[in-house]
C-alpha cells in the first residue's frame, strides 16, 4: 500500500469536506461564493492544503457543493405513466430545492446549472421522458436547458427580498413552467421558413 497524503492523514473525506463546507455554508450565508478554503480549513481543523488532497481548488469545490445539492432531488421515473407531468414534477422539485438554499441560487445562475453526477442523472431521466413524448432527439437537450434556466432564473427572483407574494411567484412559476411543457412536448413545430 502506498504512502497516504496529507487528506488521508487527517482523516478526511471528499464527503466530509462537503458536509464542513455545507455547514459553514449555513452557518455564514452569502452562499458558495462567500466559502473561503482557510475557513473550511479551520473548520476541519487542518491546513487549507490538506483539503486539496479532496478537491483541486474552490471552483472544484463549488461544483461539488452545487451538484451534491441536487442529490436532494428525486431523480426522474422514466416509467411514469404520463412522462410531461413527471418533467413538471421534476422542475418543481429542483425549485423547491433551489428555494430552501436562496444563497446558492447566483452560483448556479453563473453555471447555468451543475455538470457534475447528480446533474447528469436528472438530465438523462429528463431526456428518456422528453423522448417518450415525442420531442425530437435534436431537440432534447435545448429543452432541457431552458427547463433549468427558467428554474433557476424563477428561483432568482423568488429570493426573500422580493416584494411579491411567494404564492404568486409559485402559481406563476408551475403556470410558465407548464406553458413551456406544453409547448415543447405537444404544439406542432413551426417551419423556420414560415413567412406568417
Amino acid at each position: 500500500m502506498g504512502a497516504r497524503g496529507p487528506g488521508q492523514r487527517a482523516g478526511l473525506t471528499t464527503r466530509t469536506v462537503l458536509d464542513a463546507a455545507l455547514l459553514l455554508i449555513d452557518e455564514q450565508g452569502g452562499g458558495p461564493a462567500a466559502l473561503t478554503m482557510r475557513a473550511l480549513a479551520e473548520r476541519l481543523g487542518v491546513r487549507p492544503n490538506t483539503i486539496y488532497s479532496h478537491v483541486a481548488n474552490k471552483d472544484d469545490l463549488v461544483d461539488l457543493l452545487l451538484d451534491d445539492l441536487l442529490t436532494r432531488i428525486p431523480l426522474p421515473d422514466p416509467e411514469a405513466a404520463d412522462p410531461a407531468d413527471e418533467l413538471e414534477r421534476v422542475m418543481l422539485d429542483t425549485y423547491r430545492v433551489l428555494l430552501q438554499h436562496p444563497d446558492w441560487v447566483p452560483s448556479f445562475l453563473q453555471r447555468q446549472g451543475s455538470r457534475g453526477p447528480a446533474a447528469r442523472a436528472l438530465g438523462e431521466g429528463m431526456h428518456l421522458l422528453l423522448a417518450r413524448t415525442g420531442v425530437p432527439a435534436e431537440d432534447r437537450q435545448e429543452v432541457v436547458r431552458v427547463l433549468i434556466v427558467h428554474t433557476i432564473g424563477a428561483a432568482a427572483f423568488a429570493a426573500p427580498a422580493s416584494q411579491v407574494p411567494q404564492d404568486l411567484l409559485d402559481n406563476g412559476f408551475r403556470r410558465s413552467l407548464g406553458w413551456l411543457i406544453s409547448g415543447a412536448t405537444q404544439r406542432p413545430r413551426r417551419s423556420s421558413t414560415s413567412t406568417s
